[in-house]
Protein backbone atom coordinates (compact mmCIF):
# COMPACT_ATOMS: atom_id res chain seq x y z
CA UNK A 1 0.00 0.00 0.00
CA UNK A 2 1.08 3.61 -0.61
CA UNK A 3 0.74 5.67 2.57
CA UNK A 4 0.91 9.47 2.73
CA UNK A 5 2.02 11.59 5.69
CA UNK A 6 1.23 15.26 4.96
CA UNK A 7 2.39 18.22 6.99
CA UNK A 8 -0.49 19.35 9.18
CA UNK A 9 -2.25 22.42 7.79
CA UNK A 10 -4.22 23.48 10.86
CA UNK A 11 -2.94 26.68 12.45
CA UNK A 12 -0.28 25.92 15.08
CA UNK A 13 -0.58 22.17 14.64
CA UNK A 14 2.92 20.81 15.21
CA UNK A 15 2.21 17.11 15.68
CA UNK A 16 2.82 14.55 12.94
CA UNK A 17 0.87 11.36 12.32
CA UNK A 18 3.86 9.01 11.99
CA UNK A 19 7.26 8.81 13.65
CA UNK A 20 10.32 7.53 11.76
CA UNK A 21 9.95 4.33 13.78
CA UNK A 22 6.45 3.72 12.40
CA UNK A 23 7.66 4.56 8.90
CA UNK A 24 10.42 1.95 9.24
CA UNK A 25 7.87 -0.69 10.29
CA UNK A 26 5.70 0.08 7.27
CA UNK A 27 8.62 0.08 4.84
CA UNK A 28 9.94 -3.19 6.26
CA UNK A 29 6.47 -4.68 5.68
CA UNK A 30 6.72 -3.79 2.00
CA UNK A 31 4.70 -0.58 1.90
CA UNK A 32 5.67 2.75 0.33
CA UNK A 33 5.53 5.78 2.63
CA UNK A 34 5.45 9.32 1.22
CA UNK A 35 6.28 12.06 3.74
CA UNK A 36 5.97 15.77 3.04
CA UNK A 37 9.16 17.66 3.78
CA UNK A 38 9.35 19.20 7.31
CA UNK A 39 6.16 17.34 8.35
CA UNK A 40 7.79 16.11 11.56
CA UNK A 41 10.25 18.93 12.18
CA UNK A 42 8.39 20.66 15.04
CA UNK A 43 7.83 17.31 16.73
CA UNK A 44 11.58 16.71 16.75
CA UNK A 45 11.88 14.57 13.63
CA UNK A 46 13.94 16.17 10.82
CA UNK A 47 13.57 14.96 7.25
CA UNK A 48 16.73 12.86 7.35
CA UNK A 49 15.19 10.70 10.11
CA UNK A 50 12.39 9.76 7.72
CA UNK A 51 14.79 9.26 4.83
CA UNK A 52 16.85 6.83 6.93
CA UNK A 53 13.64 4.99 7.80
CA UNK A 54 12.95 4.45 4.10
CA UNK A 55 10.38 7.14 3.39
CA UNK A 56 10.07 8.98 0.09
CA UNK A 57 10.26 12.72 0.86
CA UNK A 58 8.33 15.15 -1.35
CA UNK A 59 8.06 18.94 -1.22
CA UNK A 60 4.37 19.39 -2.10
CA UNK A 61 1.29 18.27 -0.22
CA UNK A 62 -0.38 17.39 -3.54
CA UNK A 63 2.20 14.64 -4.01
CA UNK A 64 1.35 13.15 -0.63
CA UNK A 65 -2.35 13.03 -1.45
CA UNK A 66 -1.63 10.69 -4.35
CA UNK A 67 -1.38 7.93 -1.72
CA UNK A 68 -4.07 5.33 -1.03
CA UNK A 69 -4.03 5.88 2.74
CA UNK A 70 -3.66 9.37 4.22
CA UNK A 71 -2.55 9.50 7.84
CA UNK A 72 -3.09 12.79 9.68
CA UNK A 73 -3.45 14.10 13.19
CA UNK A 74 -6.18 16.70 12.70
CA UNK A 75 -8.93 16.65 10.12
CA UNK A 76 -8.26 18.00 6.62
CA UNK A 77 -8.45 21.77 6.37
CA UNK A 78 -10.35 23.58 3.61
CA UNK A 79 -7.21 23.82 1.47
CA UNK A 80 -7.00 20.01 1.54
CA UNK A 81 -10.58 19.27 0.51
CA UNK A 82 -9.86 19.37 -3.25
CA UNK A 83 -6.96 16.93 -2.77
CA UNK A 84 -9.18 14.14 -1.48
CA UNK A 85 -10.54 11.67 -3.99
CA UNK A 86 -13.15 8.93 -4.17
CA UNK A 87 -12.18 5.75 -2.37
CA UNK A 88 -9.19 7.29 -0.59
CA UNK A 89 -8.70 6.11 2.99
CA UNK A 90 -8.42 8.84 5.61
CA UNK A 91 -7.38 8.04 9.19
CA UNK A 92 -7.18 10.92 11.70
CA UNK A 93 -9.11 12.90 14.30
CA UNK A 94 -12.30 14.15 12.62
CA UNK A 95 -14.81 15.39 15.26
CA UNK A 96 -17.47 15.54 12.54
CA UNK A 97 -20.40 16.17 14.89
CA UNK A 98 -18.98 19.62 15.62
CA UNK A 99 -17.98 20.41 12.00
CA UNK A 100 -20.87 20.07 9.53
CA UNK A 101 -18.87 21.79 6.77
CA UNK A 102 -16.14 19.15 6.94
CA UNK A 103 -18.77 16.41 7.05
CA UNK A 104 -20.41 17.81 3.93
CA UNK A 105 -17.15 17.95 1.98
CA UNK A 106 -16.01 14.49 3.01
CA UNK A 107 -19.37 13.10 1.88
CA UNK A 108 -18.97 14.89 -1.45
CA UNK A 109 -15.42 13.57 -1.91
CA UNK A 110 -16.65 10.00 -1.23
CA UNK A 111 -13.68 9.08 0.95
CA UNK A 112 -13.47 6.26 3.48
CA UNK A 113 -13.04 8.17 6.74
CA UNK A 114 -12.00 6.48 9.98
CA UNK A 115 -11.91 8.72 13.05
CA UNK A 116 -9.37 8.21 15.81
CA UNK A 117 -11.84 9.50 18.40
CA UNK A 118 -14.51 6.82 17.84
CA UNK A 119 -12.30 3.72 17.64
CA UNK A 120 -12.94 1.45 20.64
CA UNK A 121 -10.94 -1.34 22.23
CA UNK A 122 -12.27 -4.65 23.60
CA UNK A 123 -13.20 -2.99 26.90
CA UNK A 124 -15.20 -0.25 25.16
CA UNK A 125 -12.63 2.47 25.86
CA UNK A 126 -11.25 4.94 23.31
CA UNK A 127 -7.60 3.92 22.85
CA UNK A 128 -6.66 6.55 20.25
CA UNK A 129 -8.36 9.46 21.99
CA UNK A 130 -7.06 8.53 25.43
CA UNK A 131 -3.39 9.60 25.02
CA UNK A 132 -4.40 13.02 23.71
CA UNK A 133 -6.95 13.37 26.50
CA UNK A 134 -4.18 12.63 28.98
CA UNK A 135 -2.00 15.36 27.49
CA UNK A 136 -4.87 17.86 27.21
CA UNK A 137 -5.99 17.23 30.78
CA UNK A 138 -2.55 17.97 32.19
CA UNK A 139 -2.07 20.99 29.94
CA UNK A 140 -5.49 22.40 30.86
CA UNK A 141 -4.32 23.02 34.41
CA UNK A 142 -1.27 24.96 33.25
CA UNK A 143 -3.44 26.97 30.83
CA UNK A 144 -5.81 27.74 33.68
CA UNK A 145 -2.94 28.75 35.95
CA UNK A 146 -1.76 31.20 33.29
CA UNK A 147 -5.26 32.57 32.84
CA UNK A 148 -5.49 33.31 36.56
CA UNK A 149 -2.53 35.67 36.26
CA UNK A 150 -3.32 39.38 36.20
CA UNK A 151 -1.50 39.83 32.89
CA UNK A 152 -4.08 37.60 31.19
CA UNK A 153 -7.11 39.17 32.87
CA UNK A 154 -7.25 36.77 35.79
CA UNK A 155 -7.80 37.55 39.45
CA UNK A 156 -4.13 37.11 40.36
CA UNK A 157 -4.30 33.82 42.22
CA UNK A 158 -1.48 31.29 42.41
CA UNK A 159 -3.01 27.88 41.86
CA UNK A 160 -1.34 26.22 44.85
CA UNK A 161 -1.26 29.23 47.14
CA UNK A 162 1.63 29.71 49.60
CA UNK A 163 1.93 29.17 53.36
CA UNK A 164 -0.68 31.35 55.03
CA UNK A 165 -2.59 31.96 51.76
CA UNK A 166 -5.25 29.51 50.53
CA UNK A 167 -4.95 27.78 47.13
CA UNK A 168 -7.25 28.30 44.18
CA UNK A 169 -10.50 26.36 44.01
CA UNK A 170 -10.55 24.17 40.89
CA UNK A 171 -13.76 22.60 39.60
CA UNK A 172 -13.49 19.73 37.13
CA UNK A 173 -16.64 18.83 35.19
CA UNK A 174 -16.39 15.19 34.13
CA UNK A 175 -14.45 12.31 35.65
CA UNK A 176 -13.19 10.59 32.51
CA UNK A 177 -9.62 10.54 31.22
CA UNK A 178 -9.36 14.32 30.82
CA UNK A 179 -11.01 15.07 34.15
CA UNK A 180 -8.84 12.58 36.01
CA UNK A 181 -5.66 14.11 34.58
CA UNK A 182 -6.89 17.62 35.40
CA UNK A 183 -7.58 16.58 39.00
CA UNK A 184 -4.25 14.80 39.34
CA UNK A 185 -2.23 17.72 38.01
CA UNK A 186 -4.13 20.35 39.99
CA UNK A 187 -3.74 18.33 43.19
CA UNK A 188 -0.01 17.97 42.56
CA UNK A 189 0.22 21.76 42.30
CA UNK A 190 -1.57 22.15 45.63
CA UNK A 191 -4.97 23.35 44.44
CA UNK A 192 -8.28 22.73 46.22
CA UNK A 193 -9.95 20.38 43.72
CA UNK A 194 -13.56 19.27 43.28
CA UNK A 195 -14.77 16.94 40.53
CA UNK A 196 -18.33 16.53 39.28
CA UNK A 197 -19.30 13.21 37.70
CA UNK A 198 -22.64 11.48 37.07
CA UNK A 199 -21.37 7.88 37.23
CA UNK A 200 -21.29 6.70 40.84
CA UNK A 201 -18.90 3.89 39.99
CA UNK A 202 -16.42 6.42 38.62
CA UNK A 203 -16.78 8.62 41.71
CA UNK A 204 -15.89 5.59 43.84
CA UNK A 205 -12.82 4.92 41.68
CA UNK A 206 -11.69 8.53 42.01
CA UNK A 207 -12.20 8.40 45.76
CA UNK A 208 -10.09 5.25 45.91
CA UNK A 209 -7.36 6.95 43.87
CA UNK A 210 -7.13 10.26 45.71
CA UNK A 211 -8.98 9.87 48.99
CA UNK A 212 -9.81 12.98 50.94
CA UNK A 213 -7.48 15.14 48.84
CA UNK A 214 -10.12 15.21 46.09
CA UNK A 215 -13.71 16.30 46.70
CA UNK A 216 -16.14 14.22 44.62
CA UNK A 217 -19.71 15.34 43.96
CA UNK A 218 -22.51 13.63 42.05
CA UNK A 219 -23.30 15.85 39.10
CA UNK A 220 -26.75 17.47 38.95
CA UNK A 221 -27.74 20.84 37.45
CA UNK A 222 -28.04 22.28 40.96
CA UNK A 223 -24.66 20.96 42.06
CA UNK A 224 -23.08 22.27 38.86
CA UNK A 225 -24.53 25.73 39.40
CA UNK A 226 -23.46 25.87 43.05
CA UNK A 227 -19.92 24.63 42.45
CA UNK A 228 -19.25 26.89 39.46
CA UNK A 229 -20.15 29.96 41.50
CA UNK A 230 -17.52 29.02 44.12
CA UNK A 231 -14.67 28.16 41.74
CA UNK A 232 -11.62 30.13 40.63
CA UNK A 233 -10.83 27.76 37.76
CA UNK A 234 -13.40 25.62 35.95
CA UNK A 235 -12.31 22.92 33.50
CA UNK A 236 -14.89 21.41 31.15
CA UNK A 237 -13.94 17.76 30.56
CA UNK A 238 -17.15 16.19 29.30
CA UNK A 239 -17.35 13.78 26.36
CA UNK A 240 -20.03 11.85 24.51
CA UNK A 241 -18.10 9.76 21.96
CA UNK A 242 -18.92 10.80 18.40
CA UNK A 243 -21.50 13.37 19.49
CA UNK A 244 -21.36 17.11 19.91
CA UNK A 245 -20.42 18.02 23.48
CA UNK A 246 -23.41 18.76 25.74
CA UNK A 247 -23.75 22.43 26.64
CA UNK A 248 -23.89 21.84 30.38
CA UNK A 249 -22.70 25.33 31.34
CA UNK A 250 -25.12 28.15 30.60
CA UNK A 251 -24.20 31.77 30.12
CA UNK A 252 -25.98 32.55 33.37
CA UNK A 253 -23.68 30.13 35.19
CA UNK A 254 -20.64 31.86 33.73
CA UNK A 255 -21.98 35.15 35.06
CA UNK A 256 -21.92 33.76 38.60
CA UNK A 257 -18.14 33.27 38.53
CA UNK A 258 -16.24 36.01 40.30
CA UNK A 259 -14.36 38.50 38.06
CA UNK A 260 -11.02 37.14 36.91
CA UNK A 261 -12.01 33.50 37.20
CA UNK A 262 -10.98 31.15 34.38
CA UNK A 263 -12.84 28.60 32.29
CA UNK A 264 -10.87 26.07 30.22
CA UNK A 265 -13.00 24.10 27.74
CA UNK A 266 -11.24 20.87 26.80
CA UNK A 267 -14.44 19.75 25.03
CA UNK A 268 -14.07 22.50 22.42
CA UNK A 269 -13.05 19.97 19.73
CA UNK A 270 -16.56 18.59 20.00
CA UNK A 271 -18.20 22.02 20.03
CA UNK A 272 -17.59 23.03 23.64
CA UNK A 273 -19.55 22.48 26.85
CA UNK A 274 -20.44 26.12 27.60
CA UNK A 275 -22.76 28.54 25.84
CA UNK A 276 -19.92 31.05 25.97
CA UNK A 277 -17.30 28.80 24.32
CA UNK A 278 -15.82 29.51 20.90
CA UNK A 279 -12.74 27.93 19.29
CA UNK A 280 -9.40 29.71 19.68
CA UNK A 281 -5.82 29.11 18.56
CA UNK A 282 -2.42 29.49 20.19
CA UNK A 283 -2.07 32.85 18.43
CA UNK A 284 -4.87 34.27 20.58
CA UNK A 285 -5.85 31.53 23.03
CA UNK A 286 -7.85 33.52 25.60
CA UNK A 287 -10.83 35.86 25.53
CA UNK A 288 -13.03 37.35 28.23
CA UNK A 289 -16.81 37.01 28.58
CA UNK A 290 -18.63 38.44 31.61
CA UNK A 291 -15.24 39.12 33.26
CA UNK A 292 -14.32 35.42 33.00
CA UNK A 293 -11.18 34.39 31.11
CA UNK A 294 -11.95 31.66 28.55
CA UNK A 295 -9.32 29.30 27.11
CA UNK A 296 -10.71 27.25 24.20
CA UNK A 297 -7.78 26.11 22.04
CA UNK A 298 -8.95 23.24 19.83
CA UNK A 299 -5.62 21.42 19.65
CA UNK A 300 -3.99 21.87 23.04
CA UNK A 301 -1.72 18.79 22.75
CA UNK A 302 0.01 20.39 19.75
CA UNK A 303 1.94 22.66 22.11
CA UNK A 304 3.69 19.55 23.43
CA UNK A 305 4.18 18.19 19.94
CA UNK A 306 6.99 15.74 20.70
CA UNK A 307 5.26 14.08 23.65
CA UNK A 308 1.87 14.12 21.93
CA UNK A 309 3.19 12.66 18.68
CA UNK A 310 4.93 9.81 20.47
CA UNK A 311 1.89 9.06 22.63
CA UNK A 312 -0.48 9.14 19.67
CA UNK A 313 1.67 6.98 17.40
CA UNK A 314 2.15 4.43 20.19
CA UNK A 315 -1.62 3.99 20.14
CA UNK A 316 -2.31 4.20 16.40
CA UNK A 317 0.51 1.91 15.21
CA UNK A 318 -1.32 -1.46 15.39
CA UNK A 319 -4.35 0.00 13.61
CA UNK A 320 -2.22 1.57 10.88
CA UNK A 321 -0.33 -1.68 10.34
CA UNK A 322 -3.64 -3.55 10.07
CA UNK A 323 -4.99 -1.09 7.48
CA UNK A 324 -1.81 -1.28 5.42
CA UNK A 325 -1.58 -5.07 5.57
CA UNK A 326 -5.25 -6.06 5.17
CA UNK A 327 -6.98 -3.05 3.62
CA UNK A 328 -9.80 -1.31 5.45
CA UNK A 329 -12.52 -3.89 4.74
CA UNK A 330 -10.67 -6.84 6.28
CA UNK A 331 -9.07 -4.77 9.03
CA UNK A 332 -12.42 -3.41 10.21
CA UNK A 333 -14.18 -6.75 9.84
CA UNK A 334 -11.57 -8.39 12.07
CA UNK A 335 -12.01 -5.88 14.91
CA UNK A 336 -15.50 -4.67 15.95
CA UNK A 337 -13.95 -1.85 18.00
CA UNK A 338 -11.99 -0.65 14.99
CA UNK A 339 -15.23 -0.81 12.99
CA UNK A 340 -16.64 1.80 15.39
CA UNK A 341 -14.10 4.23 13.97
CA UNK A 342 -15.66 4.17 10.51
CA UNK A 343 -17.56 7.46 10.13
CA UNK A 344 -17.99 7.69 6.35
CA UNK A 345 -17.93 5.12 3.57
CA UNK A 346 -17.88 6.37 -0.03
CA UNK A 347 -20.33 9.21 0.60
CA UNK A 348 -22.46 7.41 3.17
CA UNK A 349 -22.54 8.31 6.87
CA UNK A 350 -21.90 5.10 8.82
CA UNK A 351 -21.50 6.19 12.44
CA UNK A 352 -24.81 6.24 14.37
CA UNK A 353 -23.96 9.43 16.26
CA UNK A 354 -23.74 11.32 12.95
CA UNK A 355 -26.96 10.00 11.41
Amino acid sequence: MIIGIPKEQKTHEYRVSATPGLVALLVQAGHKVIVQETAGLKAGYPDDYYAKAGATLVPKIEQVYEAELILKVKAPQKSEYPLLRKGQLLFCFLHLAADPDLLKHLIERKVVAIAYETVKDKQGFLPLLTPMSEVAGRMAVHAGAQGLQIIHGGKGILLGGVPGVPPAKVLVIGGGVVGTQVARTALELGADVTILEKELSRLRELDDLYGSRLKTIYSTPTALQDEIAAADLVVGAVLTPGKKAPRLITEEMIKTLSPGSVFVDVAIDQGGCSETSRPTTFSDPMYIVHNVVHYCVTNMPAAAARTSTQALVNATTPYILALAEKGYEKALAADPGFQEGLNLLLGQVTHPQLC
